[in-house]
């Protein structure tokens, strides 16, 4: 239920992000896309390092605390991550403002100076959302990130037409780096309002949060000294930021060396580095990461309840919820992975409708589509293994993954004509090998077998047949609708439904899994009527008898 809050806030702010992009991007254009882009991938790198994982990191270890009853020393550990983020965080803010010039291009230095601030304030936001996710709590955390979005999408527009309306120059590539840096604005200004609502939070529920940790602590154990608290922050904390810092850090080095490899052995401009980089990253990956918003949220839910499950002993339970976690994921990823591929011209041309890179844009959509499964999944499979303690194990494959997308990225770059087509398949490449090798470390760590026919099999047969049906009745309706907005929204509601009445007659979709669903029950009843869940049932029925009859052969030739 609280992954499900999350990911819903999740996709709500995807999609806003999505919508304010659109007119920001006819504002500032594909280069200005570019300057911002090649900066907010600096700045979320330096965020990694100084804060970005001290949710998850925080959430693991005070959750752990609290399901042993030393609630002491979980707030004790609150208090020293709010201490670690204000130095580290504030270092990080200042070595960014002076280190500019040495981090990005010329034009792009003003647009990561604006995001020093923001840095800072991003540390303390994050303690404050780790707190409450370790109550597993994500409610207040979802309302601050809808919050933060709204912000960020009306100043970033606002500030970019201001900033190109007062500037006041000629120059094409000025004008996009003072749109970018309005941008920039428009990040810090949802920080700083996402920040203010969680203090005020926390304010008003200080007594019962209060309340309910003297009650539920259990009194006799031994009470961690600050030096000790840092310890075990600094020991969590370290291996989160170097699996999050390499899990990310390839998008930061493709575009270097893309722009490396262009600018020297194709002598391309800056101007034009920017500019195609800019449809690839502001366009391309940005409208296939909406759908890997569910598994960013599974994975922040699903932390502090394996470490709870984990640290009490209960490891049939943690299995339990990994099997959940990922089906829930993949029923969502997969779909989702192929509809942007079969309608990747009208989800492009209806966000980003600049009519000069509609066609490549549409192009780069479908050839990363793919990664929307590989990251929902690696991300997921991240959370498990930080959550049972396999902190280092994720660090290790992000790094062996990085090598490897690395040298296949510099040979297409340098020996091919590729161009951004190399960026596609580096990411595939690095996405894949980061789901196999952690599904790999999941399978040793719990003695966990993935299931493959609900979680794979019939959610790609769904998929395809949706895909293809949603492709043909896109042209079909667009032939009398003349509307790219209508003949898009009503293929993707024909879509939905031949989706969903495959999945359910094939019985990827259980009864009891309905059941758990809001108004599950009034579900159940519509679908007994319409004939869908009787055939479903038939189904399971029959793979449930031959996989008993498999597993009795198995038992008996043992014996």
């Amino acid at each position: 239920m609280q992954a499900g809050v999350l990911a819903m806030a999740g996709i709500i702010v995807r999609i806003i992000g999505i919508l304010y992009r659109a007119p920001l991007t006819g504002i500032i254009g594909d280069e200005g896309n570019g300057y911002y882009t090649h900066a907010y991938n600096i700045y979320t790198i330096i965020l990694l390092i100084a804060s970005y994982s001290i949710p998850s990191a925080m959430s693991k270890v005070v959750a752990q605390y609290l399901a042993v009853g030393e609630n002491k020393n979980a707030m004790r550990i609150v208090r020293m991550a709010f201490f670690y983020v204000v130095v580290v965080g504030g270092a990080a803010s200042v070595l960014t403002w002076f280190g500019a010039p040495f981090l990005v291009e010329s034009r792009s230095v003003p647009v990561l100076r604006i995001f020093t601030p923001t840095i800072f304030l991003s540390g303390i936001l994050g303690v404050l959302r780790g707190f409450f996710q370790s109550f597993k709590t994500m409610v207040p955390t979802s309302i601050s990130q809808i919050i933060e979005q709204i912000l960020n999408a009306c100043v970033s527009v606002f500030a970019a037409w201001l900033l190109i309306r007062l500037s006041g120059a000629a120059d094409p590539s000025v004008i996009a780096m003072r749109g970018a840096m309005g941008s920039a604005l428009g990040t810090g200004s949802g920080v700083l309002i996402a920040l203010c609502f969680l203090l005020f939070i926390l304010q008003r529920y200080n007594g019962r949060i209060r309340d309910g940790l003297k009650n539920g602590d259990k009194g006799a154990y031994h009470i961690l000294t600050n030096k000790e608290s840092m310890k075990v922050i600094l020991t969590v904390v370290t291996p989160f930021i170097l699996s999050t810092f390499i899990y990310n850090f390839s998008t930061s080095l493709n575009q270097t060396i893309y722009t490396k490899i262009m600018k020297l052995h194709y002598h391309m401009t800056e101007a034009r580095i920017a500019t195609n980089y800019g449809i690839f990253a502001g366009k391309a990956v940005v409208i296939a990461n909406i759908p890997i918003a569910l598994a960013s949220a599974m994975s922040s839910a699903i932390i502090p309840s394996i470490s709870s499950a984990f640290a009490a002993g209960d490891r049939e339970r943690s299995k339990r919820q990994v099997e959940t976690a990922i089906r829930a994921t993949m029923t969502i990823a997969i779909p989702s992975a192929v509809g942007l591929c079969a309608l990747a011209e009208p989800v492009t041309g209806l966000l980003f409708p600049q009519k000069l890179s509609l066609e490549t844009a549409s192009f780069l959509l479908m050839s990363i589509s793919v990664t929307v499964i590989f990251y929902s999944l690696s991300t997921l499979t991240n959370a498990v293994l930080q959550g049972i303690g396999r902190v280092n194990t994720p660090v290790r494959h992000a790094a062996a993954a990085l090598v490897v997308q690395t040298v296949v990225l510099v040979i297409l770059l340098r020996f091919t004509d590729l161009g951004l087509y190399a960026l596609s398949i580096a990411m595939i490449v690095y996405s894949f090998l980061m789901c196999v090798l952690n599904q790999i470390a999941v399978k040793k760590a719990l003695g966990y077998k993935q299931e493959i026919i609900r979680t794979f099999i019939l959610p790609i047969y769904a998929s395809m047949l949706m895909g293809t049906f949603a492709h043909i009745s896109y042209r079909v309706i667009k032939e009398y609708a003349h509307s790219r907005i209508l003949s898009l929204m009503l293929t993707l509601v024909i879509a939905v439904g031949i989706y969903a009445i495959l999945m359910i007659r094939s019985g990827a979709v259980l009864r009891s899994e309905l059941q758990q669903l809001p108004k599950g029950d009034r579900i159940e009843r519509i679908l007994d009527k319409m004939g869908l869940l009787q055939v479903a049932d038939r189904r399971v029925a029959r793979y449930r008898k031959r996989k008993a009859e498999r597993e009795a052969k198995k038992a008996k030739a043992k014996r």
